[in-house]
C-alpha cells in the first residue's frame, strides 16, 4: 500500500509494520500494543474496502465512520433540515378489523418478579408468626395468608461458571487395608463437567459474543480458572451430541412457507476453498430464517458458499408435494437459490435506504419516496396489532398500501422519463433501482404472508456480526460448524420464546432420546416431552 506524505511517496506493508509493532511489544506496554495492533487491522480493512470497485465513497464513509445514526424519517429529513410533515397517508386507518386502542410501546423501566422467570425463588415463612394465630396487635383477630406473598428481588454477582468441589471422606481398614469413599450427594455424577457447562460456555461464546479467551480471563480473575483450550474441548465435544437437533431444524426449516437470507464476510483461516470453487477467495457465514406453522428457524452456514447455495442445500430437502416457498432477500444474485423455483420478493428496506444515504442531496425528493414508504409500514404496523390473518393483511395492504405505491410508481417514473432527475446522480440510481425491481418490492400486494423486508434475517446475522468483532476469524471449518450449530440453537430458542440456556442442558441430559426422535426436542415443544415423560417442569407459555 503506498502512502503519500507532503513530500514523498511511502510504500508501506502491513505485514512489516506488524513485524516491527511485534519487536516493540516490550516497550509499548500490553495497552497500547492491542490500541496499534487494532489499529493496524483495520487499516488492512480499509485497504480492501478501497481496492473494491464496487464501493462507493458513501458507502465507505458509512463503513467507516457512521454519523447518520437511526434511518427513521424523521430523524432523517430533520438532519436534511427539512420538517416532516404529516402526509395525507398517515390519516386515521380505517380497517374492517375491530378496531383496538394502541397500547404505549413499553420502556425499559425496572422489571416486575414475574420477569424473571429463571430465578430461584426461596419460600420465607414468618419468624414467629402463623396463620391462624391471634393477632398480635389487637389480640383479637386471627390471623390469615394472603394469597400473594411480598417479593422481594435480590441480584447476587457470581462467575459465569462455578466450581463446586466435593471433598469425599476416606476410611481405610488398617488389616486388609480396603479403602471405603463416600458416594456424591445425590444427581452428581462422576464427569467433571456438567451439561450446564456447555451451555453457558456456548451461550457466552456464540450468543454473546464473548471470545473463549475473555471468559478464560474472567474465570481466572474470580479464582475458578478456566483454560480456554478446554472450553473449546467442552464446546466441540458438546456439538456432537446436538447435531441430531440441528439436523431436524434444517429439515423442517425446508418445509417452511416463507425463506429469508443473506450472508455476511467471516473469515476462516484453514478453509478448503476447492470445496466450491478455486477462484472464490472469500469465506461467508450466511443466515437462513424459515417460517412456518407457526414457529420460526434461524440457520448459519459459514464457509465459502454464498447465502443462495446454502439455501438450495436446505431446500434441497423440501417435500416434493409443497409448492414453491417466498423467499425474500436482496437484490443480488448469489442470494438466489438456483435451480429451486421460489416466489422471489425482495427487501423494501434496502430500496429505501438509498434515498435515505441521498436525502442531505436531494431533500424534497427523498422526502416524497420516505413518506409513502413510512405510511406502507404503518399500514404493516397496524394489521400486526390487530392481529390480521394473512388474507386479511393482504386485503388491508391491497386497498390501503395498493393506492400509495401506485402513487409513487407514476411519481418514479416522471422523475427520470421527463428528465427531472439526472439518471447518473444518487437519486437517479435510487429511482432506478427501486423501478427495476418494483414487482419484487411489491411482492406484499399479492402474496398474504409476504413480508416487507428482509430485516428478521439481518438481525439474525448479527449473531455472526457480533462473533466476527470480537473473535475476528475461526480458525478452521470444524471450528466454523460448531459455532453455526450453537448459533442456531441459540437463536431459534430466542425467536420461539425458549430459554437457550435450559434448552441446551436438558438436550444435554437427554442425548439418547434425542438422537432417537428429534422431532420432539425442538425449541417449541421439549417442554411438553420432558413433561410427558415425568422428568421435567410443565410446561409454560412462551412470553
Amino acid at each position: 500500500m503506498v502512502v503519500q506524505t507532503d513530500r514523498r511517496c511511502l510504500d508501506v506493508n502491513l505485514e512489516e509494520l506488524q513485524q516491527a509493532l511485534e519487536r516493540a511489544r516490550a516497550a509499548l506496554g500490553e495497552e497500547s500494543y492491542a490500541k496499534l495492533r487494532t489499529g493496524l487491522e483495520a487499516l488492512g480493512y480499509l485497504q480492501e474496502l478501497v481496492t473494491d470497485q464496487d464501493m462507493t465513497m458513501a458507502e465507505l464513509r458509512r463503513l467507516v465512520h457512521v454519523s447518520g445514526g437511526t434511518e427513521k424519517t424523521r430523524l432523517v429529513l430533520e438532519r436534511a433540515g427539512l420538517n416532516q410533515d404529516v402526509p395525507h397517508e398517515a390519516q386515521p386507518i380505517v380497517t374492517n378489523a375491530a378496531e383496538t386502542p394502541r397500547s404505549p410501546a413499553p420502556g425499559h423501566g425496572r422489571h416486575g418478579a414475574a420477569a424473571y422467570v429463571g430465578a430461584e425463588r426461596i419460600l420465607v415463612p414468618h419468624q414467629t408468626l402463623q396463620a391462624g394465630a391471634p393477632c398480635p396487635e389487637c389480640e383479637r383477630g386471627k390471623l390469615y395468608a394472603q394469597r400473594e406473598p411480598k417479593r422481594q428481588i435480590r441480584f447476587v454477582g457470581q462467575a459465569p461458571l462455578m466450581v463446586k468441589i466435593y471433598e469425599r471422606a476416606r476410611l481405610r481398614c488398617h488389616l486388609c487395608n480396603t479403602v471405603f469413599t463416600a458416594a456424591p450427594p445425590p444427581g452428581v455424577g462422576e464427569e467433571k463437567y456438567d451439561p450446564t457447562t456447555a451451555s453457558m460456555i456456548g451461550l457466552l461464546k456464540y450468543g454473546t459474543g464473548m471470545p473463549f479467551k475473555r471468559l478464560e480471563t474472567l474465570q481466572a480473575d474470580v479464582g475458578m480458572p478456566l483454560p480456554a483450550s478446554t472450553e473449546w474441548e467442552v464446546v466441540e465435544e458438546t456439538a456432537q451430541v446436538l447435531s441430531p437437533a440441528l439436523d431436524e431444524l434444517i429439515r423442517q426449516a425446508a418445509q417452511g412457507t416463507v425463506v429469508q437470507n443473506d450472508d455476511t464476510a467471516m473469515k476462516v483461516l484453514t478453509a478448503q476453498r476447492e470445496t466450491v470453487s478455486p477462484d472464490r477467495t472469500g469465506s461467508f457465514t450466511s443466515g437462513i430464517v424459515a417460517t412456518g406453522a407457526g414457529q420460526r428457524i434461524a440457520l448459519f452456514f459459514t464457509g465459502p458458499k454464498h447465502a443462495g447455495e446454502n439455501l438450495a442445500a436446505v431446500l434441497a430437502r423440501r417435500a416434493a408435494e409443497l409448492g414453491p416457498p417466498i423467499q425474500v432477500c436482496d437484490a443480488l444474485a448469489r442470494n438466489l437459490p438456483k435451480p429451486f423455483e421460489v416466489i422471489l420478493g425482495h427487501c423494501l428496506a434496502h430500496a429505501r435506504r438509498r434515498f435515505v444515504d441521498v436525502t442531505p442531496n436531494f431533500p424534497a425528493e427523498c422526502k416524497h419516496v420516505l413518506e409513502a414508504l413510512g405510511a406502507v409500514y404503518r399500514h404493516d404496523e397496524v394489521a400486526r396489532e390487530q392481529h390480521l390473518t394473512p388474507e386479511d393483511r393482504l386485503r388491508f395492504h391491497q386497498a390501503q398500501s395498493g393506492p400509495i405505491m401506485t402513487e409513487l410508481h407514476a411519481w418514479l417514473t416522471t422523475q427520470l422519463e421527463e428528465l427531472q432527475v439526472e439518471p447518473n446522480s444518487g437519486l437517479g440510481k435510487a429511482i432506478t433501482y427501486l423501478l427495476k425491481h418494483w414487482k419484487e418490492l411489491t411482492l406484499f400486494l399479492r402474496e398474504p404472508r409476504a413480508p416487507l423486508d428482509n430485516n428478521l434475517c439481518e438481525r439474525a446475522l448479527r449473531k455472526a456480526v457480533l462473533h466476527r468483532k470480537n473473535a475476528l476469524f475461526y480458525k478452521t471449518a470444524n471450528g466454523a460448524h460448531v459455532g453455526d450449530l450453537f448459533m442456531t440453537l441459540i437463536h431459534t430458542c430466542e425467536l420461539s420464546g425458549a430459554n437457550p440456556f435450559e434448552y441446551l442442558t436438558e438436550l444435554q441430559r437427554h442425548a439418547a432420546e434425542l438422537a432417537q426422535t428429534p422431532a420432539q426436542w425442538l425449541p417449541w415443544n421439549y417442554r411438553e416431552t420432558l413433561a410427558a415423560a415425568g422428568s421435567g417442569p410443565e410446561p409454560k407459555p412462551a412470553p
